[in-house]
């Protein structure tokens, strides 16, 4: 029979049950448990019809519309469920002992799937030395019974290894919480869940999470030349490490958008010469995070490089100071001059429309923000973060308290030697009252 012949076959016993009775009873069918079912758990199917007249029904279980009954059973149990066994579920009954029907009950979908560690980060992920942040493994359905591992990303010449923190522990609650975030922490997380419940569960690695931490003065900064973080397809893109000294032993190290950490010293991507990394030619997929990495697996100056097809945006590489001066220009690389008369966005609203530049004369804090420009014919740009820097240096809470424990000594010195004074001072009164 048919599948399409399964209404006419529902549709004829509704007539022969419409002989007998006015109420056409409908079963009801019920997943057990009703929460998102994993591989291997135990589910069972419950078809329900109520009815004070009968004492006992047959059932006939379907799957995705099948005229094939799999079960006669009022409950169907699925010991160790697999993905075969989703589907829409629905069934049927007739009174063992007389001559009522009811009608089929409506689908209810029955989904398995295997359990899928989420990573996600609190607040962002990119971060100043001393900002919290949290980590957060979540598995996709499930809530209870699991505990976390986590990881970081190494990369070992053109293969990504993980790498188990020696505190992993810490974030057994599916928490991993920095309360002030180091140098040292900047990498890429991913992590994994386990359950010890039956049945037992390991998940795959979760996806993967970036942290990048800067710092305040950097020994080395990422050069990059054209000197802006969008970059035209199909060019030459040069970056380099340079160092307050000496800056030997430093490489470039990039994350991509698609998850990859590569090297340039070891990859197909780029050609590094001494610390500086070329790439030629530019590509979409070379859009990621580049930084300067060295020997003992230090890694300064982060900076976020998007290559892109159409109209890019000219923004400064570094944080502007705040006082000095803005500039923002809107290129595209199939005319010639390159430069665009398009209107410039922050923040997703438009604040200058129609010209070449955008020249902000005075920047402060306020002006942080993410900025694109756009072209009523050759499109729109990504968008790229502008960061402001406070003129002068923030005294810091360690910096005083350093400085105040580093002049402790020299004070405590002072302090006898007044004593010492005073008390010599008296002694000497003292004694010429005595002669008197």
């Amino acid at each position: 029979m048919q599948l399409c012949q399964l209404p006419l076959l529902l549709l004829l016993l509704s007539n022969i049950h419409s002989e007998h009775t006015e109420e056409i009873l409908k079963p009801k069918v019920t997943i057990i448990p009703d929460h998102p079912v994993f591989r291997g758990e135990t589910v069972t199917l419950r078809c329900d019809i109520h009815d004070e007249g009968v004492t006992s029904w047959r059932y006939n279980w379907y799957k995705d519309g099948s005229i094939s009954v799999f079960s006669e059973r009022q409950e169907h149990t699925f010991s160790s469920v697999t993905e075969s066994d989703a589907g829409k579920y629905s069934c049927y009954g007739t009174e063992t002992e007389g001559p009522r029907r009811s009608q089929l009950s409506d689908e209810v979908t029955l989904a398995v799937s295997a359990p899928r560690a989420v990573l996600s980060v609190s607040p962002q992920k990119w971060l100043t030395e001393g900002d919290p942040v949290t980590l957060i493994c979540e598995v996709n359905g499930s809530s209870t019974g699991w505990t976390f591992s986590w990881f970081t990303k190494t990369v070992s010449g053109s293969r990504n290894d993980y790498e188990l923190l020696s505190d992993s522990s810490r974030g057994a609650g599916g928490k991993y919480t920095v309360s002030s975030a180091d140098l040292k922490h900047t990498g890429v997380y991913v992590c994994k869940a386990e359950r010890d419940n039956p049945p037992k569960y390991t998940t795959q690695h979760s996806n993967t999470q970036p942290l990048w931490v800067t710092g305040v003065s950097p020994p080395v900064s990422l050069i990059i030349s054209p000197s802006r973080t969008q970059h035209f397809t199909s060019v030459s893109l040069s970056l380099s490490c340079e160092g307050q000294s000496n800056s030997d032993g430093w490489t470039v190290r990039r994350y991509t958008d698609s998850g990859r950490l590569e090297d340039c010293s070891s990859s197909v991507w780029g050609s590094q010469t001494g610390s500086t990394c070329t790439i030629r030619p530019t590509d979409p997929l070379d859009t990621g995070v580049y930084w300067c990495q060295s020997e003992s697996g230090e890694n300064h100056h982060h900076v976020n490089i998007t290559v892109h097809i159409g109209v890019i945006l000219e923004s400064p590489v570094h944080p502007v100071t705040e006082g000095d001066n803005l500039t923002l220009r809107c290129l595209y690389p199939y005319t010639s001059p390159p430069k665009l008369r398009a209107d410039f966005y922050k923040d997703g609203s438009l604040i200058q429309k129609q010209t070449t530049e955008m020249i902000i004369p005075t920047v402060s804090k306020s002006h942080e923000g993410f900025y694109y420009c756009k072209h009523p014919e050759s499109g729109e740009s990504p968008k790229s973060w502008i960061s402001v820097r406070v003129r002068g240096s923030k005294i810091s809470v360690l910096h005083i308290l350093s400085s105040v424990l580093a002049a402790c000594p020299y004070l405590l010195v002072t302090v006898v030697l007044i004593y010492k004074c005073c008390r010599m001072r008296v002694i000497s009164v003292e004694e010429e009252e005595t002669s008197i």
